[in-house]
This record gives C-alpha cells, structure tokens and sequence, in this order.
C-alpha cells in the first residue's frame, strides 16, 4: 500500500474515528531530462547567491516572505509548525449538503480515505448513511501547509475526498454565460438528435492520451534508428454560415458510426435504436 498523505480523526458530531487519506489521482507521463546538446550529459539545477556569486547548499536555504521590495522576513519550519490550527489532525464535518448543489469547478484533487481498525464501523456508518441521502459532507483538513475545505462522497462502499478552491479562487471571466443569440426550436432539436446519436455510458478506459501514446512511438523509432511520421493533421472547418445545414450534416455523418457496446445486450441496443428513430 502507498504511503498517506495524511492521518488523523475525522469526527462526526461526538463520533470521531481514525483514517488516513491516500492520493487518489495523479497526472502521469513521459518525463524528460535536460541535456548538454554537444556531450549529451544531464545538466545540473543549482542555487547560486547573486551576491556572494557561490552555489548555496540546501541546508543553507530557508523560507522567506518578501514583505517590501527585496525586502524578506524569514520563516522557519518549527514556527510554521507552531501554528498549525486543530484541522492538522482532525477533520471536523462542518455540514451536509446535496452534491447537485457544488460546482465541479471548486474540486482540486482527489484522495482515497480509509479508516484505521478502531475507526471501520463509524466510518460504515457514515458512508452508508450518505449513500441512503444523497447528501455529501463538507469538512476541514490542513496538509501540506495549507487548510482545505473539502468535500466527501460515497464512492464503491467507502469515501472519497476532494479538496476545493475557495470563492476567491475560483476566476471570473468577463462576458462569460450564454450568447445574446435567438436559437430557432428546430435547431435545438436537430442539436438534440446529434447529442442522442453521441450518447453512451461513462467509461474512462475508452480514453487515452494519444499525445503520450506518439512520444512514446517517437522514443521507439529513434532508438531503432528509423524515420519519424508526422501526425496527420486536424482539417481545418470553413466557418458556419448556416447553423441547421451544418447540424444536419453531423447528424447524417453520425448514422452507422456507432455501434453498440459490447456489453449491451442486442434488444437493449435495438430499444435504443427505436427511440433514436422515433426522435428523429
């Protein structure tokens, strides 16, 4: 099992049970190091003193808050340590709320939490208590120098917690929201029809990262010796003078592509087919 980032008491009202949190996402792919071009040797990051013009060792750095131009008050580790709020070991749920009510836009990262020996039965409690009302918890965890407040859900009969951005966080753009623009019912239905002929369940191993996938076909080829193949390139699409023909066009292009899942059985795929007619 992968180490915890964190551990602690996750309390309930006066029920308080021991867990931990393991990562549960992390970005992946091909890493590259930076090389000298002429002997092809890895180059070295160093921290140079402008003033004194030496490398300085990392026992020699420390933290600092620049408070006036150039100007730095320095911060150690045992202070920061010092002010740690309570939320550094334990979790308190603040609320309950309905999960249709947060935007995706606040979730960061994702962690697994699990209860320690002493902390499974509360912890099944909780988790089948959110399942049965499709309430989510929110709750407060400091990590990483840092307080989050964080969402928890049921997930595969256990519990996941996101950590959230707070509201000054999250960006505005200006002008953002729907376009002043009067749509005709018929393009909305067409637009619906093309949505239908997309439509299939959630699978994320359907997806992958084909940018990966050609580096990795890039590293091969060079190793081998051989020549490297441009990717074919996107064809680039006149701007749409008239919305309805082009939405037709998608439609029909869309006909015969998709084929039933392999798992669907054949008279769900037909039912499925028949309503897409009757749609239509």
């Amino acid at each position: 099992m992968p180490a915890s980032v964190w551990s602690g008491h996750l309390t309930f009202g006066l029920i308080s049970m021991p867990v931990r949190l393991f990562s549960g996402a992390r970005s992946s792919g091909i890493s590259f190091h930076m090389l000298h071009r002429p002997d092809r040797v890895r180059v070295k990051q160093q921290y140079i003193c402008p003033v004194e013009n030496v490398v300085v060792d990392r026992s020699d750095i420390v933290k600092g808050y620049e408070f006036r131009k150039d100007e730095y008050v320095v911060i150690e580790p045992d202070e920061i340590k010092k002010i740690e709020p309570q939320t550094a070991k334990t979790m308190e749920i603040l609320e309950f709320v309905k999960s249709s009510e947060v935007d995706p836009v606040y979730f960061e990262s994702s962690y697994y939490m699990m209860p320690e020996e002493a902390g499974r039965r509360p912890y099944a409690l909780l988790t089948k208590a959110l399942e049965e009302s499709e309430y989510v918890a929110i709750a407060k965890v400091t990590m990483h120098n840092r307080e989050y407040t964080t969402f928890l859900r049921p997930h595969e009969g256990g519990l996941m917690l996101h950590t959230m951005y707070y509201e000054d966080e999250v960006r505005k753009v200006d002008g953002f929201g729907a376009p002043d623009v009067e749509l005709k019912e018929a393009e909305v239905k067409v637009a619906h029809q093309l949505i239908e002929a997309l439509a299939d369940e959630w699978n994320p191993e359907k997806y992958k990262d084909e940018f990966q996938e050609n580096l990795k076909k890039l590293i091969e080829t060079k190793l081998e010796g051989g020549e490297v193949a441009e990717a074919p390139k996107p064809k680039k699409l006149a701007p749409v003078v008239d919305l309805m023909a082009a939405l037709k066009q998608s439609l029909a292009q869309m006909e015969g592509k998709k084929k039933p899942a392999a798992s669907e059985k054949p008279a769900a795929a037909a039912a499925r087919a028949s309503r897409s007619r009757r749609k239509g």
